[in-house]
């Protein structure tokens, strides 16, 4: 196989599927100089990664069994590969037993936004977190993304956590973004209107006139309208105070 091409198959398999540029490009990212062992992967990443939005299962077990074991060096290793499976595990182990040095790591990685799959998870983190340095995270991420429309990234979630931490401080951050929040909304569907015009030429191309009316049609009410959520917050912060307790 090209080795272009395997290196853009390992890129997207990472989470890396949309490369941009950012205001956040002169941040440094931790980022190992190394690779990651398959036994290290075993035993840290696979049974986790898919798992921890789950609110049950013996995944938890598993975690509370390695209590001892979770420490800085493997917080940290797993922080600094570039994967959205390894970033994600690492956060959210690094966050059960509290080792509020990485914060700035994770913040990082959520401001750069080098892979996908991720941003929410450490949205949540922050909510766990909730201190002035974490909210200060959410507050720079949604200052800039959300001038981004054509960037369809965690805008949404961490929007969501805004929110609810709002609510439970009694503070009104999400003031500060509504204007934004709705211009975003405003030009995401002027965007999305082009491309749809755009992809009903191809198909008139390709398969005539009637299909391509058939397709604007199809898509002619559909809008970004999101009602942002917060009870899908709730329950995964619950369980990370728990095993946090435990994993003292």
């Amino acid at each position: 196989m090209n080795e272009n091409l395997q290196n853009e198959i390992n890129l997207h398999s990472a989470g890396a599927t949309i490369r941009h540029q950012s205001a956040f490009d002169h941040l440094k990212s931790h980022q190992n100089d190394f690779q990651l062992d398959q036994e290290f992967i075993d035993k840290w990443v696979l049974p986790f990664y898919m798992k921890i939005w789950n609110t049950s299962g013996s995944w938890i077990t598993d975690i509370k069994e390695l209590k001892d074991e979770i420490t800085e060096e493997v917080t940290a290793t797993l922080l600094g590969d570039f994967n959205w499976r390894t970033r994600t595990v690492g956060a959210y182990l690094s966050a059960i037993k509290n080792y509020e040095n990485q914060i700035d790591i994770i913040g990082v990685h959520l401001l750069k936004s080098e892979l996908c799959y991720s941003g929410d998870l450490y949205a949540l983190i922050f909510a766990f977190y909730n201190n002035e340095k974490t909210i200060g995270y959410l507050n720079q991420y949604l200052d800039y993304y959300l001038q981004q429309p054509q960037l369809h990234f965690d805008q949404e979630r961490v929007m969501e956590v805004v929110v609810y931490l709002d609510t439970i401080n009694g503070t009104n951050n999400f003031a500060k973004h509504m204007i934004n929040w709705e211009k975003m909304l405003e030009n995401q569907n002027a965007i999305s209107k082009v491309r749809n015009i755009q992809t009903a030429k191809f198909i008139e191309q390709h398969e005539g006139e009637a299909k391509a009316k058939e397709f604007l049609a199809s898509v002619s009410n559909l809008k970004f309208n999101y009602n942002l959520d917060t009870e899908w917050i709730t329950a995964p912060l619950q369980l990370l105070k728990e095993l946090r307790e435990y994993c003292k």
